[in-house]
């Protein structure tokens, strides 16, 4: 099965030269190319892509107004937002992560990484690597943006006990696999219980089991260290 990708970035260049590397891959293709959020909508809408690779900073609407547009849009529920970034807008990624998007990745990304990534975002999973994401969460997901209300605790009822602690792991930016190995489990089954649990609680995809993980209580970071 083709993987079909929505690029929007102003930058032409950019575009062009991730539409070559998408479009050498057998299970990869570029469907449409977007320069700015609200081309990138109305293309989203006409092409129903598996993945927008999302630029942040464009002129007109921005890809942080784009995906909240993209991902509150329930037509467009399976159509994932991986955002591209550089270091200095954490700030706006993480909105994005609380808008809906499925991860992010940094514009001096190599190639192996951008198309494993996209391959890792199309299978449902979130592009949140472990040693990258930590210091991203404990900064930003933890401190909600002034009219944004926490998420009662209430919302985890529903979930077992094996779930929530596979929620939690997942959290603390732990891979299947690490989670598998410290409770003693196979990969297949924390899979499992991590879309049971995506299920049960509406998340579109891992990134927001994350976001909900934290805005219930389930997980609090620890603050950096000074």
């Amino acid at each position: 099965m083709t993987i079909r990708v929505l690029l929007a970035d102003d930058q032409a260049l950019l575009r062009a030269t991730f539409r070559i590397l998408i479009d050498s891959c057998a299970d990869l293709e570029v469907v449409a190319e977007a320069s700015d959020g609200a081309e990138a909508v109305e293309l989203t809408r006409a092409h129903h892509p598996d993945i927008v690779l999302m630029d942040i900073r464009m002129p007109g609407t921005d890809g942080l107004t784009a995906t909240a547009a993209l991902c509150a849009d329930p037509d467009l529920s399976a159509t994932r937002v991986l955002i591209l970034t550089t270091f200095e807008t954490e700030d706006y990624v993480a909105q994005a992560l609380r808008a809906g998007a499925s991860g992010f990745l940094g514009k001096d990304v190599t190639a192996d990484t951008l198309l494993a990534g996209l391959r890792t975002v199309a299978s449902g999973e979130a592009l949140l690597s472990p040693a990258a994401t930590r210091s991203l969460i404990a900064r930003f997901l933890l401190a909600p943006a002034p009219d944004t209300h926490l998420a009662p605790p209430e919302r985890l009822a529903d979930l077992t006990v094996r779930e929530r602690e596979v929620m939690a792991l997942a959290a603390e930016g732990r891979s299947n696999t690490e989670i598998a190995e410290d409770l003693v489990l196979s990969p297949l089954t924390v899979r499992t219980h991590i879309h049971r649990a995506m299920t049960k609680l509406n998340a579109r995809d891992r990134a927001q089991l994350v976001v909900i993980a934290y805005q219930t209580g389930l997980v609090r970071a620890v603050p950096p260290a000074v």
